[in-house]
């Protein structure tokens, strides 16, 4: 019954193509020098300059000057809700930044889009009666926000160039 329950767990996983992420691909060369050969457009407003500059860093984060072989372009949108308000000063105690990006992966040599999706980054913080603070408080969201972004935008082209 085992050898049985064997051979039929090999036969199903013999068509299997699962493979390391972050092993060789197609042409033999590493994922790390296809992802070093993006390049991201310029992204609009200070949250486009923090996502922009996590996906340079994730995507070449060795600083090597590789020609750009892919274009990545982001759009960005970004809303601030303030779900719970205090009862007695009626002002927010806390906010939520909620920023969406939606991304678009281009081969330059033929301009056809190798992938494209949305990617989005929600970060609550406190609220306080100092002004500065919730600046602050605001753009630590936002750049925990661009974090995430640049994360899952960096694992989602990584396996659409893995492919």
């Amino acid at each position: 019954m085992s050898y049985a329950l064997v051979a039929i767990a090999a036969l199903a996983l013999s068509a299997c193509t699962v493979q390391p992420l972050y092993g060789p691909i197609g042409t033999d060369a590493p994922l790390a020098a296809e992802l070093q050969a993006v390049a991201v457009d310029p992204i609009p407003d200070r949250i486009g300059h923090y996502v922009r500059n996590e996906l340079i860093f994730a995507l070449n984060g060795t600083g090597s000057d590789v020609p750009p072989r892919y274009r990545l372009m982001v759009e960005l949108k970004e809303r601030v809700q303030t779900p719970i308000l205090d009862t007695v000063t009626g002002r927010a105690t806390s906010a939520t930044v909620i920023v969406d990006a939606e991304y678009k992966l281009i081969n330059i040599a033929d301009e056809q889009v190798i992938t494209k999706g949305v990617a989005f980054g929600v970060a609550s913080y406190d609220r306080f009666s100092n002004r500065l603070a919730n600046v602050r408080a605001a753009r630590d969201g936002e750049i925990r926000d661009a974090k995430v972004i640049s994360d899952m935008i960096r694992t989602r082209v990584s396996t659409a160039l893995a492919k």
